[in-house]
């Protein structure tokens, strides 16, 4: 997944967020108080916070996996029966669920 693809995700993710904020209805008529605002604003960091740290353990995942895939080929290449790796692995994973 390239960063374009990322970013796309990330804009779609926070223009979902203010349709929703939108749909709700057009704000409060009184302004907020600044102990509120700091808790939203509190909780907007955080939830910042939280989408990132998906993002980049998703990014992780998949440059594992390409590692993988990678050793895999190169395994391929040089001749090396892979089929009891791919077995040790799907057993590996079989139990770890």
């Amino acid at each position: 997944m390239s960063s374009a693809d990322n970013q796309g995700s990330e804009r779609d993710v926070k223009e979902k967020i203010v349709r929703l904020m939108q749909s709700v209805g057009q704000g409060p008529q009184k302004p907020i108080p600044s102990a509120e605002l700091r808790k939203l604003k509190s909780a907007a960091n955080r939830l910042d916070q939280m989408l990132k740290a998906g993002e980049e353990a998703d990014q992780q995942t998949l440059k594992s996996a390409a590692a993988r895939l990678g050793r895999l080929l190169s395994d391929i290449h040089a001749g090396q029966d892979i089929a009891a790796n791919l077995k040790r692995r799907r057993n590996t994973q079989s139990s770890n669920e």
